[in-house]
């Protein structure tokens, strides 16, 4: 059985940096406390612009202690996993 990959869908409140950081920081925060294996961040293909912006957030020191790795998804490309422990 595959884990239940919690997901986070930016599209709602792109145009605003505070709102994407903090729901974004939520988000983290609460997967890793629930104990979540992955986390899904889903800033779609578009222009690319919102992809740099959440890699850019995740690769901060303070968020790299709430996960153990993040990749693009192979298999969609709008889609950024967390990997958690």
């Amino acid at each position: 059985m595959e884990p239940r990959v919690l997901s986070l869908d930016l599209h709602p409140i792109f145009r605003s940096n505070r709102d994407i950081d903090q729901a974004m920081r939520t988000f983290l925060i609460s997967a890793a406390a629930g104990g979540a294996q992955v986390a899904a961040i889903i800033p779609g293909k578009g222009s690319g612009k919102l992809q740099t912006r959440v890699l850019r957030f995740l690769d901060q020191g303070h968020v790299k202690k709430l996960y153990a790795r993040r990749e693009i998804d192979p298999s969609n490309p709008g889609r950024i996993l967390v990997h958690f422990g």
